[in-house]
């Protein structure tokens, strides 16, 4: 019988930060809870980190699942951390091998790269956590073996990408018992899954790339038509990497170096740095039209030049050179809309979470099955949702992420964290696609230029540029915002007020006196908590 109640909200809601010693912020409640619980078990930030990453494959599979990519900024020891654990196309993967296609497939084997997320997981734990590895795996076991109530806000998201995917191999089995997607309140087990993450907490990860599970994903590929293989898994290793940063105000925004989307938020941070965005005023049209033109401009490059950094043409640090960026930066008129191309600087579906604790380690961590359960495919008898992240590649010849062998493609998940004068700030995130590298632009400037606490920067009217003309804003922006960005020649798209596609943001900034305030966005189920 389902519940006497419909599960609609109608009325607006407000959340109020949390203010701790020791702070997780996810998006999803139950995996908030289980980062909590490894703090509360003498772990650390990191221990926290993984074990809410490790649940939400469980508690929210439409964004995420054992079969993605990761990366993560640690600050911890006085400095600042990068881990890439993003996969590589297969071995099969030539140009013609895609041969009479125009674009790459957004579903099915195509589209499924060498899944990295659980060599990170590892490397994390292995270098900076506390706890054992295998207890960082409990309470996602426990939510996968005894279940749990499916939250409204993932009920919608499950019915409405299951369609699409029901076709691809092993997803309906996997995720549409009865044919149908489990309803708001409906209690969800998958005890495949529970068995897949226990193997891996035994193993240290290592049956996922070279072992039992490695087998079963490539005789699935074998059984199905994908071209994933032994090989490509076990040639896989998490990549410590140095992050690029930006300054911004005295702040210095931090990323993960291509293959992401990171250096987008740099490049417009550093055009943005030569407007004087606090006479503009904190919403203005002034402030929303610069931020929109700037981001017009980084994207413009990012998907010109930005791919796997063994294969790029132009440098990270050419594209952030700051006489480059004051030249992009003049491009933008206060006046009115443009469309720009890509500059020529000198040669040379995702789930987001934070974590910290009392002894000052940091952590800004972001996984990803892509579009929502990713590829559709499932390894049968493992709850493994491979990732579908193979379809950013192009496949124009030539191009710097034109698809190829072993070759990673250009990434949208990123971590972000912010620091003051050499000192940890705020570690955040904000999920969701090409969202992703605007939303962190749109915290860090309401920060730096007018000092807005994490859950104010969160919950204020955003804006989302896509590679078209159209302009998609929050339907509580000011009407008459949205007029005068209408005036300036700006295709303006008003979402409706449940719309999710302006992502998820959580945040953790230090306290000058001590402590956290940690902030989850109130667009999503997410939670902050802390002791």
């Amino acid at each position: 019988m389902p519940d006497p109640f419909d599960w609609s909200f109608p009325y607006p809601s407000q959340k109020m930060p949390v203010l701790a010693s020791n702070a997780v912020a996810t998006s999803q409640p139950l995996a908030a809870q289980a980062g909590l619980r490894m703090l509360l078990a003498g772990g650390n930030a990191v221990d926290a980190a993984l074990a809410a990453a490790i649940a939400l494959t469980v508690v929210e599979p439409v964004m995420n699942g054992i079969g993605g990519d990761m990366f993560a900024l640690v600050w911890h020891g006085g400095r600042l951390h990068g881990l890439n654990s993003s996969g590589a196309a297969p071995a099969a993967w030539t140009p013609e091998y895609f041969a009479g296609r125009e674009t790459m497939p957004p579903t099915g084997w195509g589209a499924v790269t060498v899944p990295g997320q659980v060599a990170g997981w590892k490397a994390l734990s292995e270098r900076f956590g506390k706890l054992p590895f295998e207890r960082l795996f409990e309470p996602a076991i426990s939510y996968a073996e005894q279940g749990y109530a499916v939250s409204p806000t993932i009920a919608r998201q499950w019915a409405t990408q299951a369609p699409r995917l029901a076709g691809e191999p092993g997803f309906a089995r996997a995720f549409l018992p009865g044919g149908e997607a489990p309803r708001a309140g409906q209690w969800w087990k998958f005890p495949d899954q529970a068995r897949t993450l226990r193997e891996i907490a035994e193993s240290g990860g290592a049956s996922f790339y070279r072992g039992d599970l490695a087998r079963r994903i490539a005789d699935f590929a074998r059984e199905t038509g994908g071209a994933l293989r032994e090989a490509d898994l076990a040639e896989h290793c998490a990549e410590w990497v140095e992050p690029i940063s930006q300054a911004f105000r005295g702040y210095e925004l931090h990323e993960i170096p291509p293959n992401g989307q990171g250096i987008a938020a740099l490049m417009a941070l550093g055009m943005l740095e030569h407007f004087d965005l606090e006479s503009m005023g904190r919403d203005s049209a002034d402030y929303y039209h610069v931020s929109i033109e700037a981001m017009k401009l980084a994207f413009a490059d990012l998907h010109h030049h930005v791919a796997d950094p063994r294969h790029m043409r132009t440098s990270a640090a050419a594209l952030l050179d700051p006489a480059y960026l004051r030249e992009r930066a003049r491009l933008i008129s206060m006046d009115r809309s443009a469309v720009p191309p890509a500059g020529a600087p000198a040669a040379g579906g995702t789930v987001y979470l934070t974590a910290a604790d009392a002894d000052g380690t940091m952590v800004s961590f972001i996984q990803s099955n892509y579009h929502g359960f990713g590829s559709g495919v499932v390894v049968p008898g493992t709850g493994i949702s491979l990732h579908n992240r193979g379809m950013n590649f192009v496949l124009a010849p030539g191009h710097a992420n034109q698809v190829a062998p072993r070759k990673k493609p250009m990434h949208t998940i990123i971590p972000a964290f912010l620091t003051r004068g050499g000192r940890p700030l705020m570690s955040f995130g904000v999920m969701g696609g090409s969202m992703q590298a605007q939303g962190h632009v749109q915290m860090a400037t309401r920060l730096a230029a007018f000092g807005q606490n994490p859950q104010a920067m969160s919950d204020a009217p955003r804006f989302r540029v896509e590679n078209g003309p159209v302009v998609n804003v929050e339907s509580h922006l000011p009407a008459d915002v949205a007029q005068a960005l209408r005036d300036r020649g700006h295709t303006i798209a008003v979402a409706p007020r449940d719309s999710l596609e302006f992502g998820s943001a959580q945040l953790i900034c230090r306290l000058e006196q001590g402590g956290y305030v940690a902030a989850s966005d109130s667009r999503r189920d997410g939670q902050a908590v802390g002791y």
